[in-house]
């Protein structure tokens, strides 16, 4: 097998997991460093490494993104015991387009008025790391240097991943 299907096979295991728990919980960070989360729903994972939320590009979360970047989001499906973390770089996008292709009426909750919103925004986590743990089948993957490695034709190096035990 050569090196790539193993980090192929991950990623499609990566992407089902997220597509079944559809909630995330997506973390910035403030100006002042202190992390903040909010829950949002995931409109689309693409085999790329991006994940795609609406929001309102006058939302807190987008501030803080344009400020730094950097974030995560976290999925728990405790009933499966399936949990995935994922960071990357957030951007915040204004795609007509795009937003045409992932809109559902459903939003309409959230957007009442829904493409026509002049503050709807989408945005699109581009994924560098993830980890997911599948307790079932004491799984544990680690996708190091996500983006770099969709691009790397020499295949994909998982790097080392440690656990430890603050208490005894």
């Amino acid at each position: 097998m050569h090196p790539g299907a193993d980090r192929d096979q991950a990623l499609r295991t990566l992407r089902e997991m997220i597509d079944d728990i559809r909630i995330g919980m997506l973390t910035t960070a403030m100006p002042d460093g202190t992390l903040r989360s909010r829950p949002m729903a995931t409109q689309q994972t693409e085999s790329v490494g991006d994940l795609w939320f609406f929001t309102q590009a006058g939302a807190a979360k987008a501030e803080e993104i344009r400020v730094n970047p950097h974030v995560n989001v976290s999925y728990a499906s405790p009933r499966e015991n399936r949990y995935v973390s994922v960071s990357g770089r957030a951007t915040l996008v204004r795609d007509r387009g795009k937003m045409e292709e992932l809109w559902d009426l459903l939003y309409k909750a959230w957007f009442p008025q829904g493409l026509e919103d002049p503050d709807l925004a989408l945005l699109r986590v581009d994924v560098e790391r993830a980890e997911y743990w599948d307790a079932p089948s004491s799984t544990m993957v680690e996708i190091a240097g996500f983006a770099r490695a969709l691009a790397d034709p020499q295949g994909y190096d998982a790097g080392e991943h440690a656990r430890v035990n603050v208490k005894p």
